[in-house]
């Protein structure tokens, strides 16, 4: 109502924003965010829209306008409440009384009928249709990049129960995360994740408490339609995540569905050194996944195990710890049994996590060769989140594996679009032996991911089918030597000068062997494929029969499931041998 009032004292001439700011909340920390949702609500009453408005005028980057004419009423003291104090920011306010007396008039009517004018207005106006968002990263007004853990943290948890709470799509964090700090617009941004709601806003720590501010944007009309401020203990930061997640889903009116679940009304407050510890941990998965490598993975498990030590019944954690001993540049038999352990611990302090589901799907999988299983853990998690972009990505690869390559391709293609900026289709279309689509899929991706070494890597696999041998051993020399492994890629590089492709495999076994023997990686699965192409079954056997006995330790090699399917096996699936293992993997022959 001050609002109104200030720029009623002003009609037909523009306010600006500090002045708005200055006269209804002077001396008070108020974002712009504040006086845009007050904006907002008196646009909603007014049934004024913002694109075409008739009432309050926006001046881009300046402040507003009142456009109508304001007309004084006579004051009848017999009538009317007692007026509303507001000091205007001038010295001549003698019309403003009368003014203030029907405003005042118009906040009683507003209180008591409240509920019923907003439904109302909600159902007339015209309010934009939102059925995809993407959650930009909150940005740390702290300006200390120690922090950046904090706001990182928070966005992901923002991500996560925004998709599991309503109809919509959500953007996976991995996309959304490529924007922070960009100078792209929001029209931009929306254009290329194929969304038409932006979320967006702050964090600043102060000790002990927390302040974020989110709004909601309509992002293809550049439409402000929401914003909020909201501010906590430390320890009760995920009560406040979820407070702005219910607001966000209310604002846009999500109807949830028979799969939806509710988030939790109450979660539980955690002591905030511990949560510092937690998100510190999260902070650093991120880092391995960014290529830094299993030694971020070790401290992130430290992490994680110190925060279940202080909070044993907090199931993030375990999440995190079986995270951090699942695919590493080298695993381990303890490294399964630690993250099987937490897992299993984490479905059973919260059965209703997505990412629990996915975890343990990937190991019934990977590990312990129980399809049934698999499938069922990974449509749990889907029934759970079905925005969840990883879920459908695994679930695609682990279909193809298993023969199902049109349902496959369905699920990856879910994952492509959840998650637009990362690839999700080169493996499905590789199984398949689309090699076209998949060398272009991945050239494209490459325009923005130049450092991905596993695209290199399918790009060699599809140019060896297409027996196109000198782009094959390229493609081969640029994915090792963005895996660290410079030396082998120059030898590798000189056997094909000097032996052409034959020449370029036998060299490419020699460097993994030697690998292998000096207890540096164990990868079984590449020299089963790279023996395969030099037609030497024997070698590929032994190296087959090495990947079945220890699926455990593979760490970042072919998973044998999918080493099962992989084109460049064809030459060994005539063998008694090779089928004779498809049938003591239970796999479809």
């Amino acid at each position: 109502m001050a609002v109104l009032v200030c720029l009623a004292h002003h009609v037909g001439e523009p306010v600006t924003k500090e002045e708005l700011l200055q006269a209804v909340w002077p001396g008070t920390f108020v974002t712009d965010d504040v006086l845009k949702r007050s904006v907002s609500e008196l646009r909603r009453v007014f049934e004024d829209d913002a694109r075409k408005s008739r009432v309050i005028q926006t001046i881009p980057k300046s402040g507003y306008r009142l456009m109508v004419p304001v007309e004084p009423v006579n004051d009848d003291a017999q009538a009317s409440p007692a007026p509303v104090r507001y000091e205007a920011p001038t010295a001549s306010r003698q019309w403003v009384r009368p003014l203030v007396v029907g405003l005042a008039a118009l906040l009683i009517v507003v209180s008591f009928g409240w509920y019923w004018l907003r439904e109302r207005f909600r159902q007339t106006s015209a309010f934009p249709h939102i059925h995809s968002i993407a959650v930009l990263p909150l940005e740390n007004l702290s300006r200390d990049p120690t922090q950046e853990y904090l706001s990182d943290g928070l966005t992901d948890a923002l991500i996560t129960d925004l998709a599991q709470t309503g109809s919509w799509r959500v953007i996976s964090r991995t996309s959304s995360m490529q924007y922070k700090q960009t100078r792209k617009s929001l029209q931009e941004i929306a254009r290329e994740l194929n969304v038409d709601g932006i979320i967006e806003g702050t964090v600043q720590r102060s000790g002990d408490r927390v302040r974020i501010t989110a709004q909601l944007i309509h992002a293809p009309e550049d439409e402000h339609l929401w914003a909020s401020t909201y501010e906590r203990d430390m320890q009760d930061v995920f009560a406040l995540e979820r407070e702005i997640t219910a607001d966000i889903a209310h604002e846009v009116k999500a109807q949830l569905t028979a799969n939806d679940h509710a988030l939790p009304t109450h979660p539980r407050p955690i002591n905030p050194k511990v949560l510092d510890m937690y998100l510190q941990a999260n902070f650093r998965l991120d880092r391995f996944a960014n290529g830094s490598g299993d030694g971020e993975k070790r401290k992130a498990s430290e992490l994680f195990q110190q925060v279940i030590e202080a909070e044993p019944d907090f199931a993030p954690a375990y999440v995190g710890l079986a995270t951090a001993h699942l695919n590493r540049e080298q695993s381990s038999g303890e490294d399964f049994a630690i993250a099987k352990k937490a897992a299993e611990r984490a479905a059973q302090l919260d059965p209703a996590s997505s990412d629990v589901w996915v975890i343990l799907a990937e190991i019934n999988q990977e590990n312990l060769l129980d399809w049934s299983a698999a499938e069922a853990d990974y449509r749990r998690a889907i029934s759970l989140n079905p925005n969840n972009a990883l879920a459908h990505d695994r679930l695609g690869q682990f279909l193809g594996e298993i023969g199902r390559l049109d349902e496959g391709l369905k699920e990856s293609e879910i994952a492509q679009q959840l998650d637009p900026s990362r690839d999700h289709m080169r493996l499905i279309l590789y199984l398949r032996r689309e090699y076209d689509r998949g060398i272009a899929e991945i050239q494209m991706m490459l325009k923005n991911h130049p450092g991905d070494g596993y695209l290199y890597i399918t790009l060699y696999q599809c140019y060896t089918k297409k027996e196109m041998y000198k782009e094959a051993v390229q493609e081969l020399v640029q994915a090792l030597r963005l895996f660290g492994l410079g030396e082998a890629a120059t030898r590798i590089n000189r056997a094909f000068a000097r032996s052409g492709y034959p020449g370029a495999m036998r060299q490419f076994a020699k460097e993994f062997e030697r690998l292998h023997d000096t207890k540096q990686a164990f990868f079984p699965g590449n020299l089963v494929l790279i023996y395969a192409a030099l037609g030497e079954k024997d070698r590929a056997f032994y190296w087959l029969d090495q990947a079945y006995q220890h699926p455990d330790i593979v760490g970042t090699d072919m998973p044998l499931p999918y080493l099962i399917r992989d084109p460049m096996a064809d030459p060994l699936r005539s063998d008694p041998r090779f089928k004779d293992l498809v049938r003591r993997m239970g796999l479809p022959q």
